[in-house]
C-alpha cells in the first residue's frame, strides 16, 4: 500500500538502500511483479535486493522476471505450474533450483501456514 503513494513509495526505497547500506537485510514480499516493476522508483527495490525466493509465477510474470533476472526457458520451468514449496533462489548471480516439501505434522508448521484450510483445522 506504501508504495502506492509517490513520497512513500521515495521513503521507502531510500530506507531499503540505507538499510542495506548499514549491513541490514530489509525483507519484501509480492505476488505480482508487475505490481512492482510498474514504478522505476520501486523497481529500484528489486534492483538492489541480493536474495530472491520465487515461487510459482502467472505467465505475464514469468516473462518480466526472465527478462529481468535472465533466467533461462528451462529455469523458468521451475515457476511454471509448480507445486507448494518449489521455486528458484537467486543469490547474486546464482540462480538454485529447490524442492522443499516441508511436514505438515509438525508444530512449526502449524504456526508459520497462511493457509486457509489449514488454519481452519486448527
Amino acid at each position: 500500500m506504501l508504495l502506492r503513494e509517490e513520497q512513500t513509495a521515495a521513503y521507502t526505497v531510500e530506507i531499503w538502500k540505507r538499510f542495506r547500506k548499514w549491513g541490514g537485510i530489509p525483507t519484501g514480499i509480492t505476488q505480482n511483479v508487475k505490481d512492482l516493476l510498474a514504478s522505476r522508483e520501486i523497481a529500484n527495490i528489486f534492483e538492489n535486493s541480493d536474495f530472491i525466493y520465487m515461487l510459482n509465477q502467472a505467465g505475464g510474470d514469468r516473462q518480466i522476471l526472465a527478462k529481468q533476472l535472465n533466467i533461462s526457458p528451462h529455469q523458468l520451468g521451475y515457476v511454471t505450474n509448480s507445486n507448494a514449496g518449489e521455486g528458484l533462489l537467486f543469490y547474486g548471480n546464482v540462480i538454485i533450483p529447490f524442492v522443499d516439501h516441508f511436514p505438515k505434522d509438525t508444530e512449526l508448521y502449524s504456526i508459520m501456514t497462511t493457509r486457509p484450510e489449514d488454519l481452519a483445522e486448527q
